[in-house]
């Protein structure tokens, strides 16, 4: 697991800093190669091999082909016994050491040889230099970039901050962004909240060659086979590719944990995990007395495996902290509260002195697990519209209330059209498919690599830790895609196949109780008196709201006001969603002034 980074069609500048600013996701070594008009970098975390495996690898000396890795390929052992076959040498054990020979045999390919999670990055200078990007079928490990189409010069790198390290790189805002991110809680596909970045799709390969514009091929993916069996016979095969894939996910040259939180998928990781010897879990809980607590269950899920329990718990007056932090290494706003949890439970992992962890993610994506998909499956015609509310950080009339009338009016200038229309439109479109499998198709390619991976990858890495997803690899992904919907969904129940694959292994407290979200109880602790409270009364103030010119302050005011009088779900999500983002904004405007030598007031948008 590393950070990579680089550029192409243009001379290398920069490095030295964009290393730095994501040096946390790989502070064990760091390395470049450069040519007159290129560069790739990485920082290294050492998982597998940490004697060896520095990057950039390459091919041999003077032979012209250099690469960069970030993430994990879980059959290298195969591939390189393969390679050497064909005549290839290496002098370490390292996963990502195969990749300038496996791009030899077999080009812009080479992905359909790796089971992993992965963006990686290779220069072929063996004629005139060709830059190779690429990201696995999910995106898991995700990458930003930037295209300058007039001179086709392209920077990337793991994170949005190191991006904009780069001198070609500037952090003009993308108008609609915040319309979008609090339409779906953080920007889907491939756009981000500044006009000039974008992020590589799941599935995809870059090539780029001098002076053109860059090709981007969307790879096929394989077509997912429905099981043979009835649903019993389909939880006991759920359950032994799931099983495989965890003892695999298991195997590192350093300390690996596990992630509890007290639910279905991280238990029953957490179980199958634990059928190979005493495993660390470890659960996260905030001081106090709160609703939604699932510290029990997840002690009850420990005991009955024999995990070694490790509780972390949160003091609530640290939310401020925690949240500014929180928003740094996210790069852009995501407005899930899970984040600050997720930041603190990582950190925790790693100073207990683990540098892996399995975690039970995109399960619900993967097998129908969400209340929304429940819903829309039952729903019958016309259910999209309540199903995109579902998504949202403020439904649709809370949206429209919360803009001045200067942003609703850029807006409709930027031409960039309302998310509702675009999105009804692909999960309306003519077909056979069912809602639920039009739900499942939009949300793996649009909502978990944006919202879910990204969010798991930087918040993890943040703290070196490499988090591995046992539910996104790609024998379970197959499997769950391939479900009938009565398999997945059915008589009000969830992910009914996946609660089959667990019987036996789990207590009945944790197969019975009702499905609930990890993340923070953000209802109950966004209440008067409170530090959270304090802090988004102060992030969100009247002036800095005038500021940024896009909020009404007085309807921000009335969010407040409803929220102390009678605390619900909606008002609460709002307000900590406009709070992130604001946090955002006044950082990014802050950096935007010291490289001008100006105000705050001086951040750029662009259409």
């Amino acid at each position: 697991m590393c950070r990579i980074f680089g550029c192409f069609n243009t001379p290398p500048t920069d490095l030295a800093e964009v290393a730095s600013l994501q040096q946390h996701g790989g502070p064990d070594s760091s390395g470049v190669v450069t040519g007159a008009d290129w560069a790739l970098g990485a920082n290294r975390l050492a998982v597998i091999d940490p004697a060896g495996g520095a990057q950039p690898y390459s091919l041999g000396p003077g032979r012209g082909v250099h690469a960069v890795l970030n993430g994990e390929i879980y059959n290298h052992d195969e591939l390189r016994d393969r390679l050497r076959r064909l005549g290839h040498r290496f002098d370490d054990r390292c996963d990502g050491s195969i990749l300038p020979a496996l791009y030899h045999e077999y080009g812009e390919d080479l992905t359909e040889h790796l089971d992993g999670m992965y963006t990686l990055a290779v220069v072929d200078t063996r004629t005139e230099p060709v830059l190779l990007l690429a990201t696995d079928h999910a995106s898991m490990k995700p990458l930003y970039y930037r295209h300058d189409t007039a001179g086709h010069a392209l920077y990337f790198s793991s994170e949005l901050g190191a991006l904009l390290a780069f001198d070609g790189v500037d952090d003009r805002l993308w108008e609609p962004g915040l319309d979008r991110y609090l339409a779906t809680r953080t920007p889907f596909g491939e756009r981000t909240m500044l006009a000039q970045v974008r992020t590589l799709p799941p599935a995809t390969t870059v090539v780029c060659r001098r002076d053109r514009p860059p090709r981007f091929r969307a790879r096929h993916r394989p077509d997912a086979v429905p099981p043979a069996g009835d649903e019993r016979e389909t939880a006991a095969l759920l359950r032994t590719t799931l099983r495989r894939e965890v003892r695999r996910l298991l195997v590192a040259d350093v300390p690996v944990a596990v992630i509890v939180s007290g639910g279905l998928d991280s238990s029953l990781v957490t179980a199958l995990a634990a059928e190979r010897g005493p495993v660390d879990a470890f659960n996260i809980a905030y001081r106090g007395d709160w609703p939604s607590d699932e510290r029990h269950f997840a002690r009850e899920v420990t005991e009955r495996t024999g995990a070694v329990h490790h509780q972390v718990e949160v003091d609530p007056e640290q939310l401020p902290d925690l949240l500014q932090e929180t928003v740094r290494h996210l790069g852009q706003p995501n407005a899930d509260p899970i984040t600050v949890s997720s930041l603190a439970l990582f950190r925790a992992v790693r100073e207990a002195g683990f540098t892996v962890a399995l975690t039970g993610d995109a399960a619900d994506e993967v097998f129908g697990g969400y209340r929304r998909m429940l819903t829309a499956a039952e729903h019958g015609p016309g259910w999209q519209s309540g199903y995109l509310d579902a998504l949202a950080a403020a439904p649709a009339a809370l949206r429209d209330a919360l803009y001045t009338p200067e942003y609703r009016a850029e807006l409709a200038r930027s031409g960039a059209g309302p998310l509702a229309a675009h999105t009804v439109e692909e999960l309306s479109c003519d077909g056979p498919r069912s809602a639920l499998e039009r739900i499942t198709d939009f949300e793996l390619r649009h909502r978990m690599p944006a919202y879910h991976l990204r969010r798991v990858d930087h918040l993890s890495m943040a703290s070196s830790v490499e988090v591995r997803l046992p539910y996104c690899q790609q024998s379970v992904t197959r499997l769950g895609r391939a479900l009938p919907d009565h398999m997945r969904i059915s008589g009000g129940s969830v992910k009914r196949v996946l609660f089959g694959a667990a019987e036996g292994l789990l207590p009945r407290s944790v197969l019975d109780r009702p499905k609930q979200p990890f993340t923070l109880p953000v209802t109950a602790m966004l209440a008067p008196g409170t530090a959270l409270w304090g802090f988004c009364h102060d992030v969100l103030s009247e002036s800095a709201l005038r500021r940024g010119g896009r909020l009404c302050p007085g309807t921000v005011r009335g969010l407040f006001t409803r929220q102390a009088a009678a605390p619900d779900d909606t008002a609460a999500l709002a307000l900590w969603a406009l709070t992130v983002y604001q946090l955002w904004f006044d950082r990014l405007a802050h950096g935007a002034a010291e490289r001008a030598g100006g105000a705050p007031e001086a951040l750029v948008a662009a259409p």
